[in-house]
């Protein structure tokens, strides 16, 4: 919880004269205070000083590439040892990768539209093209339902099925 301090700043001449003048918080810590400062100097040093240390051993960078992906030692040609190791799982990752989106696209299809909610949305929102869970729709109970409070329910549509099919004939 920020702590906020009162203004005595008027924010609107219509306002304060009503004497509904609502007064925004000022934060505790604004966004201009030397700790947000020191972490964003700190932030871009450590920046530089990463990307001055990779330009320093960046022939070593290179080298132990090519020699854990196989391009170093090549056999009858120069690439021949990637594509048998190293690049030969370029296809079974490609693989891989799209039946984690296919995956991900059914999942998101058949789960709760809420988001941040992964449970399983059976209840569709009628006006809306949403699907909802149990949990989320406002219509359906979640302390679950008695046996007796089903058999209501089911009467009550017989006999609404009922009064409709009177009113058509």
């Amino acid at each position: 919880m920020t702590e906020t301090t009162e203004s005595t700043e008027p924010t609107q001449a219509g306002a304060a004269e009503s004497g509904n003048a609502a007064v925004a918080p000022t934060p505790a810590y604004p966004p201009d205070n030397s700790g947000n400062r020191t972490a964003w100097v700190g932030g871009v040093l450590l920046l530089i000083v990463l990307i001055a240390l990779l330009i320093a051993f960046i022939g070593a960078i290179r080298h132990w590439f090519a020699l854990h992906t196989g391009t170093l030692h090549g056999g009858p040609d120069l690439y021949y040892n990637f594509w048998s190791g190293f690049g030969s799982d370029l296809g079974e990752a490609t693989l891989i990768s799209a039946v984690c989106v296919g995956v991900y696209t059914g999942v998101r299809k058949v789960n709760c539209h809420t988001k941040g909610c992964w449970r399983i949305g059976h209840h569709p929102l009628e006006g809306t093209p949403y699907i909802l869970c149990r949990h989320h729709h406002p219509d359906v109970p979640n302390h679950g339902a008695t046996h007796e409070a089903i058999l209501a329910e089911h009467h009550k549509f017989k006999l609404e099925k009922a009064a409709a099919h009177k009113t058509t004939t």
